[in-house]
């Protein structure tokens, strides 16, 4: 990508489908990381697609916000988990040699991509088989692992909503609609001080970062708008596609040769 516009124009173009994904069914790290890694540095390309992607996760979240009125028990036990997880692996990203992140650029799209695939069973199990409301150690097991799940959604991110779901699941939460009000609350809330941190670090690149931002915007309002029309599947099924494609030629550029 050698010329400036093209660049703009292929970066706010993934940013914009990875907007209107995300408001369909998810996963539209998988498109803007990608594209950064054409002009930027592993670590950048990370700090980068988080910032330009935070604005459609608070609209998700103020799109739930009726839903979220009845779970707010939940949202207190697990906003600190989920805050001090994006801490830490935001640290990570920043703190530890570049080499070892930009090693694990393969495995985390293979991660990514197989948490997506996994989204519509999980779902479907989850709106099959309500659980009561956790005590006791079921309890403390459910936020040590959204703890770790912040840990994740700090270090790269993508794929943490059907990670956040499938311990929500536990949670008693009654409905598949208030769960994704908690989790798009804690999303934002994991994507949110983990952009902080690339901030304070100084490794979000803010000339693709603010262009992103505003295409990820549009794209997830039109998504949100043409939701009805798209089947979600299918979507998903693009992007699961994308997503394994590029993670098979990051382990072929890094290993085949």
């Amino acid at each position: 990508m050698a010329d400036p516009l093209v660049t703009y124009v292929l970066l706010c173009l993934s940013s914009f489908l990875a907007g209107a994904i995300n408001a369909v069914a998810g996963g539209g790290t998988l498109l803007t990381f990608p594209a950064l890694l054409a002009v930027v540095s592993p670590i950048e390309a990370n700090a980068t697609s988080t910032m330009s992607l935070i604005p459609g996760s608070l609209g998700s979240g103020w799109g739930y916000r009726a839903e979220l009125a009845q779970a707010k028990e939940r949202l207190r036990l697990l906003w600190a988990p989920s805050f001090f997880g994006g801490i830490l692996g935001a640290l990570a990203v920043t703190r530890f040699p570049e080499k070892v992140f930009a090693a694990m650029v393969p495995w985390l799209l293979i991660a990514a991509s197989t948490l997506l695939l996994l989204q519509k069973p999980l779902s479907k199990y989850i709106q099959a088989h309500p659980h009561e409301e956790p005590k006791g150690w079921t309890l403390w097991g459910i936020v040590f692992f959204q703890f770790l799940v912040g840990i994740y959604g700090g270090y790269f991110g993508a794929g943490i909503g059907i990670l956040m779901l499938s311990a929500l699941s536990f949670m008693g939460i009654p409905d598949i609609h208030r769960m994704n009000g908690v989790k798009a609350v804690l999303g934002f809330l994991i994507n949110g001080i983990t952009a902080v941190i690339f901030v304070v670090e100084g490794v979000v690149v803010w000339k693709y970062a603010l262009a992103m931002a505003v295409a990820s915007t549009a794209g997830g309002y039109l998504g949100a708008r043409g939701a009805r029309r798209l089947r979600a599947e299918h979507v998903r099924a693009l992007v699961v596609t994308i997503g394994f494609a590029v993670a098979g030629y990051s382990f072929w550029k890094r290993f085949g040769s």
